[in-house]
């Protein structure tokens, strides 16, 4: 059995970072040695340091629907509210939607709702929605009272900031929480390891003679879910949805075979190169959903480093990471982190893992 509590430790509240730093480029970055668990704290911008001539960078594309909204039941200025969080559209026409809806005992089949403003009053043109049914793993599925999603988004929608963030997203979210290659819209949270990369940086990071390629998970509220059993064995995974186009299977493999070094950009890369790499690393092109799954002992293959950010107790995430570096060594370095007054978690400080 592999206890959950195995992967805890004590956060202060006060290093879960609010905003992110004032600068893309602004936060600090641990280096965690893989093999002697040394570690040293560096500004961001020396992870060009890290990289070598013919290794190859992959990060993951995908952009964060603006996919949290607020209704009323009915139309009703006094009716029930809900808030609607965007999961997957269901059809090509994205009228029909996988999502998640608060209050749910109030998420009838049949219920209508009306969309709100950003200043919480009800919308004039009578945009809405209707809840269909009942989808998977505590989902709900609605039909719109429109096609043109990404109007509705860009009217009604905020930015679907992680419950750890306890403000109400500002205007600065809609840039500073999707990376600056984000163009491939599907995810309900950012694949934050990429949030520190600035134009400049990868720029110098291209100049150096390192090949930069991406792949796209699609990242689902899942990853927010704590492991509650006590055998995290047991835990169910979550679904998402991913692409490894061909160009870039090429590119690792031949990375690889030239004896270079792959450098993952976050957990969600790692997650979509392992759905799809045999046992000895070498990776396949694909489209699916992915429920894999990865805690220790398991040994990840396709990638040789790693940027992360620091990770919920107790979660997936960390787990994932403990499979690429022993998990003592994972918690050492976050104590020292926290003993360095780092930040944390999605608009927090980072770590390479090398």
């Amino acid at each position: 059995m592999l206890k959950t509590s195995l992967f805890d430790y004590r956060l202060p509240p006060e290093l879960i970072a609010q905003h992110p730093s004032e600068r893309r480029d602004g936060s600090r970055m641990m280096v965690l040695d893989r093999v002697t668990g040394e570690c040293e704290i560096h500004p961001f911008g020396d992870i060009v340091n890290y990289l070598s001539p013919g290794d190859a960078m992959i990060y993951n594309d995908t952009r964060v629907l603006r996919g949290r909204m607020y209704a009323r039941k009915n139309g009703d200025p006094a009716g029930a509210r809900f808030e609607l969080l965007l999961v997957q559209a269901l059809d090509p026409e994205r009228k029909r939607w996988t999502v998640l809806l608060k209050p749910g005992k109030r998420a009838l089949p049949g219920t209508r709702a009306q969309l709100l403003e950003h200043d919480g009053t009800l919308n004039p043109d009578g945009d809405g929605f209707t809840v269909i049914g009942r989808g998977e793993e505590g989902t709900f599925v609605v039909e719109f009272s429109t096609a043109d999603s990404d109007r509705l988004q860009t009217r009604y929608g905020h930015v679907p900031l992680p419950p750890y963030i306890t403000r109400g997203d500002e205007t600065a979210d809609s840039e500073r929480y999707q990376t600056v290659y984000a163009c491939k819209a599907g995810a309900v949270a950012a694949p934050t390891a990429g949030l520190h990369f600035t134009p400049d940086i990868l720029k110098k990071i291209s100049e150096k003679g390192i090949r930069e390629s991406a792949v796209t998970l699609h990242v689902g509220p899942g990853t927010f879910k704590p492991v509650s059993v006590e055998n995290a064995e047991e835990h169910q995974m979550h679904r998402e949805e991913y692409f490894l186009t061909t160009a870039t299977a090429d590119i690792i493999n031949s990375t690889h075979a030239a004896g270079k070094r792959v450098f993952a950009v976050g957990t969600t890369t790692v997650r979509t190169l392992e759905s799809c790499a045999d046992p000895d690393g070498t990776v396949h092109p694909g489209h699916g959903e992915t429920r894999i799954f990865l805690y220790p002992p398991y040994q990840i293959r396709a990638i040789d480093i790693l940027l992360t950010n620091f990770h919920l107790p107790k979660s997936t995430l960390l787990m994932l990471v403990s499979c690429f570096c022993d998990r003592e060594k994972v918690l050492a370095a976050y104590e020292v982190a926290i003993r360095e007054r780092m930040r944390f978690f999605s608009y927090g400080d980072c770590m390479l893992l090398k």
